[in-house]
């Protein structure tokens, strides 16, 4: 990133940052699964389980932990008032680009291959492009087009909040 003698306080964000926070929420590896499946149409406890083969009570735990962070919504379902649906909620769903964004750096720089099956756009099943980091105007973003500002210094942000 473009250093322009700021850079975010470490040390200081440790405990109230939104990465930090992101990756409470997230957990680990199997939340990630959970939230694939999640994406892929997957609702219900025993479909998690014989799919992903998790243990049941880690699978407990994690969709506990998802619901509480309100990434998924535990409901009933309409047919059978016994059976629970894990549903994504918009904050879920929000999740998508950075599950793509992993799943993309996993295939240049972990497994060097493409996964299968391939995340094509529903109109014209081509290939999605990669995730990116976007300017303002949708140019696309390099290490050396990027540092940190302190908020009253970007540019653009003093009307949308007077705005409010």
């Amino acid at each position: 990133m473009g250093h322009n003698g700021l850079r975010e306080p470490l040390r200081q964000l440790a405990n109230n940052c939104s990465l930090p926070a992101a990756l409470e929420a997230m957990g680990e590896r199997w939340s990630f699964l959970i939230l694939r499946a999640s994406f892929n149409g997957l609702y219900h406890f025993e479909e998690f389980q014989s799919e992903l083969g998790i243990a049941r009570n880690i699978l407990a735990n994690r969709l506990a932990r998802l619901v509480d962070h309100g990434i998924l919504a535990r409901q009933t379902c309409d047919d059978d008032r016994r059976k629970v649906e894990y549903r994504l909620t918009e904050k879920g769903f929000a999740l998508l680009p950075t599950m793509v964004a992993l799943r993309q750096w996993g295939e240049r720089w972990e497994t060097g291959m493409p996964a299968t099956p391939v995340l094509v756009d529903a109109r014209d099943h081509r290939r999605i492009a990669p995730v990116q980091v976007m300017s303002h105007d949708g140019r696309p973003l390099g290490k050396h087009d990027l540092l940190w500002s302190l908020p009253e210094d970007v540019v653009g942000e003093e009307s949308a909040a007077a705005a409010e």
